[in-house]
């Protein structure tokens, strides 16, 4: 994973996390305790290590407070994608769809961009988690689609992701025979990810249990591979839905007072 983040994409991010932090945390103390919660070492007190390791180093200036700039420089790329996740700093370098697609749900998908979120943050953690979670995120954007009154198809609510893919591609008519061939292939690809997901969560991830010798991902690219796909799907599928059943006058209306009473 280091391996796939650059030199100068790292600047960036140092520069976006040391902001975050301190926006985070208003004390030099405060800093340092999170900080070092992302240290490790093997460093032994009674000094019989002759091998000291240490993931980063935790940099003071003249007083002996943490100068964090410094101390983030000495992070590796992977850890440093590690707490830009935890503080949610965007990454739309290394994964392009997400910034786009929180922004999209966020007002729209309550449920769906609760657990987008916590499927980002285990992304670099547990893998197989964030793969099951983004599973339902997509689940919950499309289920809050079809209760549209306007679409013909309903669900019984316990339909899984490949199920509602299907239900909304033929909505959408995007294999109807009347379309070109190009369409009929984007649509029926969208079925086959909506599936592919689906197998990933149910026979890859410890969402249903696993015993000794089963393959479970642990590859956290495969984790960044599949939540973008996820975002890109649900950012397409959100886009044309709200083309075809644009909102009506009263939704907007309800919206827009929706608004005005958030206390920000």
């Amino acid at each position: 994973m280091n391996d796939l983040i650059s030199p100068k994409y790292q600047m960036k991010l140092i520069k976006e996390i040391n902001e975050a932090i301190w926006r985070e945390f208003n004390s030099y103390e405060q800093v340092r305790y999170y900080i070092s919660k992302w240290h490790e070492d093997n460093y032994d007190q009674n000094g019989f290590n002759d091998y000291y390791w240490e993931n980063f180093k935790i940099v003071e200036n003249e007083s002996k407070k943490i100068n964090l700039l410094a101390t983030l420089n000495s992070m590796d790329g992977t850890t440093l994608l590690k707490v830009a996740i935890d503080l949610g700093v965007d990454t739309p370098d290394f994964i392009p769809s997400i910034p786009t697609f929180k922004n999209e749900v966020k007002s729209e998908y309550i449920t769906a961009y609760d657990t987008f979120q916590k499927a980002y943050k285990q992304i670099e953690s547990d893998p197989s988690l964030a793969i099951g979670l983004a599973n339902s995120a997509l689940e919950s954007i499309i289920k809050e689609i079809l209760k549209d009154n306007r679409i013909s198809s309903k669900i019984s609510g316990r339909e899984t992701l490949y199920k509602l893919t299907l239900i909304i591609v033929k909505e959408f008519n995007l294999t109807d025979p009347q379309q070109p061939n190009e369409i009929k292939t984007i649509g029926s690809s969208l079925i086959a990810i909506g599936q592919a997901i689906e197998i990933l969560r149910s026979d890859k991830t410890n969402f249903h249990g696993k015993t000794t010798g089963d393959y479970l991902i642990t590859d956290t690219i495969f984790a960044y591979f599949l939540i973008n796909s996820v975002a890109t799907v649900g950012l397409f599928i959100n886009s044309y839905y709200k083309t075809k059943y644009p909102k009506r006058q009263d939704q907007q209306v309800q919206s827009e007072e929706s608004e005005d009473n958030l206390p920000f």
